[in-house]
């Protein structure tokens, strides 16, 4: 490989764009990651406090806090954005490979197929977490004072970007053999 084309894919402002996008996400992620895992034992050591507090606001007519559902979105949020933060280091690992000129390298197809994969896992902790968000939502919905809003519907972008992932795994891959069979014959 020329190191002018090196060099232009290492210049390169929307690759640079992407290296410094993904890294940020990256970053933002573990920093939710974080607040999560402090909030989680919270909710759990704390419940009787926290029942005590809404018992005083609301009376003891409302239902016990949901402590352990709440938990469980929580840990089951921390699991998503686990599965993001991988995501964007797949992506990021793409675009450095791009950077250096060497876009259908096998480990690209690989990364894309893992993409998906990891799409797919968090399409279905959002399930999850939407179905217990659905039973804090009930529970809410006692208090006075809460106005809870609770929207759950087929994610169709998040679908299609899935299916992209696999095809592009694919196309790539294809790429890569194709070049190795060049490769071979010259």
């Amino acid at each position: 490989m020329s190191t002018a084309a090196l060099s232009n894919g290492r210049n390169d402002p929307l690759l640079l764009a992407g290296r410094i996008l993904t890294f940020l996400l990256q970053a933002v992620i573990a920093l939710g990651v974080l607040a999560l895992a402090i909030a989680t034992p919270i909710v759990i050591f704390a419940r009787d406090m926290i029942s005590a507090e809404i018992i005083a606001k609301h009376g003891d007519s409302v239902a016990a806090f949901p402590a352990f559902q709440i938990a469980v979105i929580l840990v089951a949020a921390i699991a998503a954005l686990a599965l993001i933060f991988l995501f964007f280091g797949k992506l990021r690992a793409l675009i450095e490979s791009v950077g250096i000129g060497d876009p259908f390298a096998p480990e690209n197809a690989d990364r894309l197929s893992a993409m998906g994969w990891l799409a797919i896992g968090v399409y279905a902790l959002s399930a999850v977490i939407a179905g217990l968000a659905f039973t804090v939502s009930e529970w809410a919905q006692q208090l006075d004072d809460v106005e809870f809003d609770f929207d759950v519907g087929l994610d169709l972008t998040g679908i299609l970007m899935i299916i992209i992932l696999f095809i592009l795994a694919r196309v790539f891959r294809h790429g890569a053999s194709m070049r190795e069979d060049l490769e071979g014959t010259v």
